[in-house]
This record gives C-alpha cells, sequence and structure tokens, in this order.
C-alpha cells in the first residue's frame, strides 16, 4: 500500500516544522488558565504595586486617618489661636490693674473737684449772707481817737473808737466783726447773729462774766 501523504511528510521533517510554526504564533493564554507564556508562569496571583493608602508609593505617606491631633507645626488647633497658659490664683492682669487705678483716681479726682466747688458755693453764700446782715449796721466813728486791740487771726488788730464804745466794747454790749480786711464795730444783737451764719468773721465779743485777765496778768482790754 502507497504511504499516506502524511507519513511521508513526517518522514520528511516538515510535519514538525509546521506545528513549531503554530506554536510559536498562537496567542497567550487567558488569566485563570493556567497556562504560560513563552514558558513562563502567569503571575495573576501576585500581589499588586498600587498607590498605598494615605500617601504617594515611596515617600512614606502617612496613612489616613492617623493625622496629627495638633494640625500643622504640633500646635493644637483652636479656632485658629494659641491655647493661652491659665494664670495662676491670684494673678491680676497688668492692663486691667492699670484700669482698675486709672478708674478709682478719676472718681476720687472727680469727687474732690465736686467737694472743692461746694465749698467754694457754700463760702459764697455765707459772705452775701454775711454782707446783707452787716448792711447798714457798722457805728464806727470818723473822728474815733482811742484804740481797742484784739487778737484775731493769730495776729493782733486794732479798731479806732470813742471812749464811750470803748467802754460797751468792754462790756460786752458792742462787738467788732472782720468784713472785706475792715473791721466793723456792732451791735451784739448783731454779733449773736453773725454767729449762726459765719461765726469765723466774729472778731471781738467780750465776755462780762469771764476772767478779764490773761495768764501773763495783762487784760485784753488794755489801751496801748
Amino acid at each position: 500500500m502507497a504511504e499516506s501523504l502524511r507519513d511521508q511528510l513526517l518522514k520528511s521533517g516538515l510535519v514538525k516544522e509546521v506545528h513549531e510554526e503554530k506554536r510559536k504564533s498562537a496567542p497567550p493564554s487567558r488569566p485563570g488558565s493556567g497556562g504560560s507564556v513563552s514558558g513562563q508562569p502567569y503571575a495573576g496571583n501576585r500581589p499588586k504595586h498600587g498607590k498605598p493608602q494615605g500617601g504617594r508609593p515611596g515617600q512614606g505617606g502617612k496613612p489616613q486617618g492617623s493625622g496629627n491631633p495638633h494640625g500643622k507645626g504640633g500646635r493644637p488647633q483652636q479656632g485658629g489661636k494659641a491655647a493661652q497658659a491659665p494664670r495662676k490664683d491670684g494673678e491680676i492682669d497688668l492692663a486691667k490693674a492699670y484700669a482698675i487705678r486709672a478708674q478709682k483716681e478719676a472718681t476720687e479726682r472727680k469727687q474732690a473737684e465736686a467737694q472743692a466747688a461746694e465749698q467754694a458755693r457754700l463760702r459764697k453764700e455765707r459772705k452775701r449772707k454775711v454782707e446783707e446782715l452787716l448792711k447798714g449796721k457798722a457805728l464806727n466813728l470818723a473822728d474815733a481817737d482811742q484804740v481797742r486791740h484784739f487778737p484775731y487771726g493769730d495776729k493782733i488788730r486794732r479798731v479806732y473808737v470813742d471812749a464811750k464804745q470803748l467802754a460797751a466794747l468792754n462790756a460786752g454790749e458792742l462787738g467788732v466783726v472782720q468784713q472785706g480786711g475792715r473791721y466793723l464795730v456792732v451791735e451784739k444783737t448783731v454779733i449773736e447773729e453773725l454767729r449762726g451764719i459765719a461765726p469765723e468773721f466774729i472778731a471781738l465779743l467780750v465776755d462780762p462774766n469771764a476772767v478779764n485777765e490773761s495768764d501773763d496778768g495783762v487784760p485784753d482790754d488794755l489801751m496801748w
């Protein structure tokens, strides 16, 4: 029997070469089929090399969810402002202390000014009343030729009177008041009324029941 064409080709080595060409030109096997490409096993089960979570590969990226609780620079984040250290017990803010002292000084200054203004008003009122009281009450004489000395304001003062007025002064029936640098002789009733308004203006009023001599034995009504 004549040999078949296939047997003849196998003997001649042509069939083997054809098989080799087909194998080389065949597509690679699909993943999971257990096949291989160019004699190498399929690497479908190897771990994928992607970007690690929380950072770039190779740059030590921080994993998400583990950020610094203090924010940038290690500072605590509290509304954009750094937390202030708590004050110690008894410590007072210097600016607040200055403000309190300034307010206290301003209050005291206003009180002092108000008191001074009130005192000035009272002095002015007393002066007005004294002027009204003494108006037309002075008994000074233009031709008086006798001098009556008396202490007033830590100094020895004097007023000119006549003999009759001198006796009345020493008896406590007349008195002397100071007004505008002048010394006026007035009745005792005027002196008593002035005592209730402005006693500081009374310069002389003799008490007839008191001792007339001073400690040094010199009478208060001595003419000199």
